[in-house]
Formats: structure tokens, C-alpha cells, sequence
């Protein structure tokens, strides 16, 4: 089975679908023929290439509605066994994040790819890293089993950025609009950070599909249960 999951590391809800996500992939009894890939998705293509506050920010966006929202967050992150600092996070264009995870995935492989994205995440919501600073990026994905020579010298160069550019525009054409968006099996679809129960009941679902369909030499695609899923 193939899931491919649509999220920018700057998205909380990124952070708790992958949380979410995870916990529902270790129950799944068919977890080791589950091949996972993350793909590019920026929330706002036009955040600056400079950090500024994420409140400053959210403020300029939403007004008066930001502190509600935070909490909100907030509580729910903790359930995942995630602290965010608000006070600390940063705003910034992640373009450059998402060429280090395409980077990571091409030459590591999705364990090295995982890693490297919690690793973001946390330097985002909890540490108040600067996830578009180069040095940051490299030392993070040292420590996530990558090479920090080639990952500081691919940074500095130009190169995977058109490759980037290309997947986030096929994010859109295939109508990706709104993140964490989980794609099964290029056919079943989960938006949102799903309770892990759900993800749970996908997996076991596209299986169930998948290994019907190798028994009767076809099938079609369907939605799965309480409008999680879409063909």
C-alpha cells in the first residue's frame, strides 16, 4: 500500500495528523507493506523569506480570532504529547524545508524522510527554530542520518527547487487544497488530522479493497465510512 501524505512543516495540524497517523500505522497488523511518502503543500506561498513572530503574523490574518485559535491548538497538540511555544515560533516561507524532504526521501528513504520532518516540526512549534536557515536545516537533518556536507551544499545550490516547484503545483492540479491530506493507493483520501482510530480503519479498509481486487482480477473504488474518505 502506498499513503502519501500532503502537509507543510509549519501546519500544527500537520504535526498532530502525523502524530495521529503514526500510532494508527504501528496498530495496523499490515504495517510493513505500507510504504509512506511525504509531499509538498505551502499553506501561503507568499510568507516572507525572513522570519517574523507567527502571532505578528496570524494577527495580520486573522485579527482578534488568534488567541482562540492557539489554545485550541495548543490543547489538542498536548493530547499528542506535543508543547507548542507560540511565543517563540516563527513564520517563514518553507520552500526550502520542502526541498531538504524531497532531498531526504530520494537519498535516505522514508525512515530518514520521518525523521527529518518531526525534527522540523519540533524546531518550529517548540524550539522557535528559523526552518528556512540553512545552517538550522543542515544540523537538523545531521541528525536525522543525512550527510551535512551534501545537505549544505545542495541548500546553497539551486538544486531540486524546480523539482519542488513542480510537486507543489501538482499538489494543486490533483486538488489538494487543504492540509494533512492522506492519499491511499492513489484512489482514497482522508483530509484532516484524523483521530488514529480512523486512519486505523482506512488502512485495514484500502487492504481489505486491495486484497479483493487481487482476488477477483479487478474492483472499483468506493468511499470509506463517515465521510473520511473520497474517491
Amino acid at each position: 500500500m502506498k499513503v502519501e501524505i500532503y502537509s507543510d512543516v509549519v501546519c500544527p495540524w500537520c504535526y498532530i495528523g502525523d502524530r495521529r497517523f503514526a500510532r494508527a500505522l504501528a496498530a495496523f497488523a499490515g504495517a510493513e507493506q505500507v510504504d509512506v511518502a511525504y509531499r509538498p503543500y505551502q499553506l501561503d506561498p507568499d510568507a516572507p523569506a525572513e522570519p517574523i513572530p507567527v502571532r505578528s503574523y496570524l494577527e495580520r490574518r486573522f485579527g482578534g480570532r488568534v488567541d482562540g485559535m492557539l489554545g485550541r491548538v495548543s490543547e489538542t497538540a498536548r493530547g499528542e504529547g506535543i508543547e507548542v511555544d507560540w511565543d517563540r515560533a516563527l513564520s517563514v516561507n518553507t520552500l526550502t524545508a520542502h526541498r531538504l524532504l524531497r532531498l531526504a526521501g530520494r537519498e535516505h528513504g522514508p525512515a530518514v524522510q520521518h525523521a527529518l520532518l518531526e525534527k522540523l516540526f519540533d524546531a518550529h512549534f517548540t524550539r522557535g527554530g528559523n526552518v528556512a536557515d540553512h545552517g538550522l536545516l543542515a544540523d537538523l537533518a545531521a541528525s536525522a542520518g543525512m550527510d551535512r556536507a551534501r545537505v549544505r551544499e545542495y541548500l546553497d545550490s539551486g538544486e531540486g527547487l524546480l523539482e519542488t516547484r513542480e510537486e507543489l503545483e501538482h499538489a494543486r492540479r490533483i486538488g489538494v487544497r487543504a492540509v494533512p491530506t492522506f492519499v491511499f493507493d492513489d484512489q482514497y483520501v482522508v483530509e484532516g488530522a484524523q483521530p488514529a482510530s480512523v486512519f486505523l480503519r482506512v488502512l485495514e479498509e484500502v487492504a481489505s479493497r486491495a486484497a479483493g481486487s487481487d482476488a477477483e482480477g479487478g474492483g472499483g473504488a468506493a468511499a470509506c465510512d463517515d465521510g473520511a474518505c473520497a474517491v
